[in-house]
């Protein structure tokens, strides 16, 4: 995970600087209103109808809480960072591997988000205002305004995201009443959907295309109060913000057959602003993605400058969108929801278990390069669960939920075997006999 800036990055935060639970919780809801949830809600609409797919938003919140309440309760007992929480259980090497997974995870959102970014200017183009290119030289024409942005302009684009994301939000909502209007309510799924998927499917996209805000939901409700406070903040925000997209993709794609937002907003007689916003969005969040995959591997890797890591993932992202990681959208969140929920089940058992009586400050003070059961279970996890899912074997029929519980009951049967012989590898303080110690 990222490790965030600040006074407190990697210390515990004190409790003078926390915050009520509501105020994290409008920063949650706001994460759900950009252009891939925007996709994968016309995705699943079309596949499953408006009531399968709002069902599966509703049951996805859910289950989204559910994960971000125990994630919360976590850094709320610790007041650590989710990079602390990480080290902790996985070891300063073991979490270096977590970094270099996460930091990948973010270059793939730069390439889905400049993609979008290249849909709006070809969508410009075709409305006759002089911009010439095709979608190619736009996805590299954008990869390289973002990336020089975020080394000199992070700061001014993250203030900015406060006027993109809810501008967008209004934008959306015009293109569904402006759908509703000119074609009327339709409910029924589309006979040819352009992503045809089961409901256990679509149920496990929309978690994993949210999955990651919740494993690293402790940088922000850390600064919660009181766990009562974090619980009615993931309460106040994935149940709400989760099917309220939904609606908002679903009516709009199921009532034309389209899933392409640039269509939808030049169909309708938007124009440039609209497009401009878009484009403004995507370049503040492509600034955010870019800046956490900097953080996570600068960590790892302290000897390289920050901004070597940000031309890096311009560059990757940039060939990711080259190689159409928008029209596998789908698979990548199926993806995302079996590699990154068992990382948080890691860390929650721990704090719930193994350092539940430890003192946070002294829970980080000294440890391994790896912890070997942490780092076990995640990769055999993903690997099981991956398998799983290519042979059509499910326990729940959701992907992302059966990662969860594959990490889980394998993490809680390696705590039975290692706690009763004294193995230090558990141990809050002491690294393990075998185990190498990092200054």
């Amino acid at each position: 995970m990222s490790e965030p800036g600040g006074e407190y990055a990697n210390a515990p935060l004190p409790e003078h600087l926390t915050v009520a639970g509501w105020r994290v919780a409008l920063i949650i809801a706001s994460f759900s209103i950009a252009l891939p949830g925007f996709l994968n809600g016309a995705q699943t609409g079309l596949a499953l109808g408006f009531g399968g797919a709002v069902l599966a938003a509703l049951l996805a919140g859910l289950a989204l809480c559910a994960g971000a309440c125990l994630t919360a309760i976590i850094s709320v007992r610790t007041r650590l960072t989710t990079y602390l929480l990480v080290q902790r259980s996985f070891g300063l090497w073991g979490a270096g591997l977590v970094n270099l997974v996460i930091a990948v995870i973010h270059y793939c959102w730069f390439g889905v988000n400049v993609s979008f970014f290249g849909g709006a200017m070809v969508a410009a183009a075709g409305q006759g205002y002089g911009i010439p290119g095709g979608f190619a030289a736009f996805v590299v024409l954008g990869s390289v305004l973002m990336t020089v942005s975020t080394i000199f302009g992070f700061r001014t684009l993250d203030r900015l995201a406060l006027i993109a994301v809810p501008l967008l939000g209004a934008i959306l909502i015009a293109v569904c009443v402006a759908a509703i209007r000119k074609h009327g309510v339709v409910l029924a799924p589309s006979p040819t959907p352009p992503e045809p998927m089961s409901f256990g499917i679509a149920l496990s996209a929309i978690v994993g295309g949210n999955m990651l805000v919740v494993a690293a939901m402790p940088d922000l409700s850390r600064y919660i109060r009181s766990a009562r406070g974090a619980v009615a903040g993931m309460i106040l925000s994935f149940p709400l913000a989760t099917p309220l997209l939904m609606i908002v993709a679903a009516l709009p794609a199921l009532a034309t057959g389209e899933t392409d937002i640039m269509k939808l907003i030049v169909g309708f007689g938007f124009g440039l602003p609209a497009l401009f916003m878009l484009i403004l969005s995507t370049w503040t969040i492509n600034a955010a993605n870019l800046y956490s995959a900097s953080l996570s591997m600068s960590a790892t890797f302290p000897a390289v400058r920050q901004w070597v890591f940000i031309c890096a993932g311009g560059a990757v992202g940039m060939i990711f969108a080259l190689m159409g990681i928008i029209d596998a959208f789908v698979p990548f969140l199926l993806f995302l929801g079996i590699i990154v929920p068992p990382i948080a089940a890691i860390y929650v058992i721990d704090g719930f278990l193994t350092f539940r009586h430890a003192d946070p400050a002294e829970s980080i003070a000294r440890l391994p390069a790896f912890r070997w059961p942490a780092v076990g279970t995640w990769l055999g996890s993903i690997v099981v669960a991956l398998a799983a899912t290519r042979f059509g074997v499910t326990l729940t029929t959701v992907p992302a939920l059966d990662a969860t519980i594959l990490a889980a009951v394998g993490y809680l049967a390696v705590h039975r075997l290692w706690a009763p012989r004294g193995e230090a590898v558990l141990d809050p303080i002491r690294p393990a006999h075998n185990e190498g110690v990092l200054p």
